[in-house]
């Protein structure tokens, strides 16, 4: 038992003496880089909570354009959301470029929406998936506003089987081409989307609605 206290008191002693060999050799650079990662490490707590903290008050200014939208105030909303596009923090600047242009469209004024929905789409900085959103939402304008080519250089994109929005993007352009006098084109995509039992339910319901009106119509040869 005296020898092993007596190892453990001679290692002690000796890692006391390697520590104070190292503070003499490296002491100063040692605290130095301490206290550097010390304050870099705050800094960065201060800045992720000021971030959080002017996220949810973009969050919140975005909750309070979309109240003026839904009560009809459009301009008002126009305005607000303006605001967030140039002062927002977090993915609300994004979100408010997409709602103005919605705002726009409630408006009547749908070639500055689709002019909208189209700035989102090609701006790189901006996520995939809102990019194909606001493509997808100025091909829907665009059925109604516009020529099946219109509505194909935004939609047919995201037709493809790989992509999420594929079924909207089937229905947008089925829809175009049945407006653009194509009924059989209309109706080969009407049936793609309600022969896949992984379309949506309500896709399916609207285009075999649909294929039956064409159908019915006798317009598709």
């Amino acid at each position: 038992m005296a020898d092993d206290n007596f190892i453990r008191e001679v290692n002690e002693e000796y890692r006391q003496d390697q520590a104070k060999a190292l503070f003499d050799k490296y002491g100063f650079w040692a605290i130095g880089i301490a206290i550097i990662v010390i304050l870099a490490a705050a800094g960065w707590r201060g800045y992720d909570y000021w971030q959080s903290k002017q996220a949810a008050l973009s969050g919140d200014a975005f909750g309070a354009a979309l109240t003026l939208a839904d009560q009809g105030k459009t301009d008002e909303a126009i305005k607000a959301l303006d605001d967030l596009e140039k002062n927002g923090h977090g993915a609300y600047p994004v979100l408010a470029r997409m709602r103005v242009a919605t705002a726009l469209a409630d408006k009547g004024d749908y070639k500055g929406a689709v002019a909208g929905f189209e700035e989102v789409a090609g701006d790189k900085s901006v996520a995939q998936s809102i990019r194909d959103i606001a493509n997808l939402r100025a091909a829907y304008l665009l059925v109604d506003h516009g020529s099946y080519s219109d509505v194909a250089k935004h939609a047919e994109a995201l037709s493809d089987d790989t992509n999420p929005l594929r079924f909207s993007a089937r229905e947008a352009l089925g829809l175009a081409a049945w407006k653009d006098g194509k009924p059989a084109d209309a109706l080969k995509l009407f049936d793609e989307i309600s022969g896949d039992a992984t379309a949506p339910a309500g896709a399916r319901q609207r285009a075999d609605l649909m294929a039956g009106l064409i159908r019915g119509s006798g317009d598709a040869k």
